[in-house]
């Protein structure tokens, strides 16, 4: 098991060395995990896989872009896996909703070193997804952490295509009014 510092020692060590026992040490202790993680999403083993595999690539690629002071290692690996899956994602035959979460907050050609930002925010999400009524809650859930679709939630909790949005779009607000108080 890595802790957060010997996590980010390795991706230094890829970057200023080009370390091989470095990203060796790496991949085995991210692969699984980041595998998980997107068959979490919905993902095949198989599919799962393949990200896994090019978003350890791209770790190796651009570890000179991480800097541990703006997120943890593990947070910048899982936002290039997350990113990873979202091109795999559209560049299959699969239609994806336009209202997917997918689209909406992750906008093409996004690099990783600059989606360290979506991670930060990301954990600041989940910090105040505490305090949304549970009906929004539940809603939110399903689209950001279990990466359904609105209509896919609409028949899992027999409501209304339009009431599933309504609930995103106000808990999206209430979200939006805490980070546009949190900013400078």
């Amino acid at each position: 098991m890595l802790s957060a510092d010997e996590a980010a020692d390795l991706i230094e060590a890829i970057a200023s060395r080009q370390d091989r026992a470095a990203f060796a040490a790496l991949f085995r202790h991210f692969a699984p995990r980041v595998k998980a993680f997107i068959v979490r999403g919905g993902a095949d083993a198989e599919t799962a896989q393949e990200v896994a595999q090019e978003a350890l690539v791209m770790v190796w690629r651009k570890a000179a872009s991480f800097d541990r002071s703006r997120a943890s290692a593990a947070t910048w690996i899982y936002t290039i896996a997350r990113n990873k899956r979202i091109d795999l994602l559209r560049r299959s035959a699969r239609p994806i909703d336009t209202e997917d979460w997918l689209v909406v907050y992750a906008p093409e050609g996004e690099e990783a070193d600059k989606s360290v930002l979506a991670g930060q925010t990301y954990t600041r999400v989940k910090e105040l997804l505490g305090g949304l009524p549970a009906d929004q809650l539940v809603v939110i859930q399903k689209a950001f952490f279990e990466d359904k679709t609105h209509t896919v939630i609409a028949e899992e909790l027999k409501l209304p295509l339009g009431t599933v949005k309504s609930r995103i779009r106000l808990a999206l607000g209430r979200l939006r009014e805490v980070f546009e108080k949190d900013e400078p």
